[in-house]
């Protein structure tokens, strides 16, 4: 299986059983991931360098209104959307097998954790995941050392508080905080 095709094969609500050749797929996907990381992570690189190396990891052109500061994680890069103008600060850790898409205008904070999959409950099934997407709408903010779990949408406009860990989607222009997070504020 090509990593265009286990992409493809990535949608809303995919059960990965343990040991099939979808689930195959993710390990060459995260080493080539690893090796892309940290070249990025490893030493200083300018502004150019840095989109040119994140759009290798992703397999798509990265916007040159795009900045970073690394470091920065995935076990895929390849299933990772990023619009426009968007500011990703250190440490944010992209979990994208399911999906992250990234809309125009985002402030991503210090350490914020993208996670797509979810492992069974039924511990004899344990191994194997369902993945969903996350997808990010325009003009986000999120703060340091959120967490972002698979299947949430966070509206245009929205802020997610630092800490925060979101469960559920957030509506547009809302500020949500708290773990779990839960709407406490509509911006008008």
């Amino acid at each position: 299986m090509t990593p265009e095709e286990y992409i493809a094969a990535m949608h809303d609500g995919l059960y990965l059983e343990k040991g099939t050749e979808l689930t195959a797929c993710m390990r060459p996907m995260a080493r080539e991931a690893q090796k892309i990381t940290a070249e990025i992570n490893g030493a200083y690189h300018t502004p150019e360098e840095q989109r040119a190396l994140m759009s290798e990891l992703t397999g798509k052109p990265v916007d040159e209104g795009f900045a970073l500061f690394p470091p920065i994680y995935t076990d895929c890069g390849r299933n990772l959307t990023i619009g426009k103008n968007v500011f990703i600060n250190s440490g944010c850790c992209f979990q994208d097998q399911g999906g992250v898409t990234i809309g125009d205008g985002c402030l991503i904070g210090h350490q914020v954790v993208f996670a797509t999959l979810d492992h069974m409950l039924d511990s004899s099934d344990r191994a194997s995941m369902v993945a969903h997407p996350i997808t990010v709408g325009r003009n986000v903010w999120i703060g340091s050392h959120a967490t972002i779990l698979s299947g949430v949408t966070i509206g245009d406009n929205s802020v997610i508080a630092a800490g925060a860990v979101v469960t559920t989607s957030v509506p547009a222009n809302c500020v949500a905080a708290g773990v779990p997070a839960r709407i406490i504020k509509r911006i008008e």
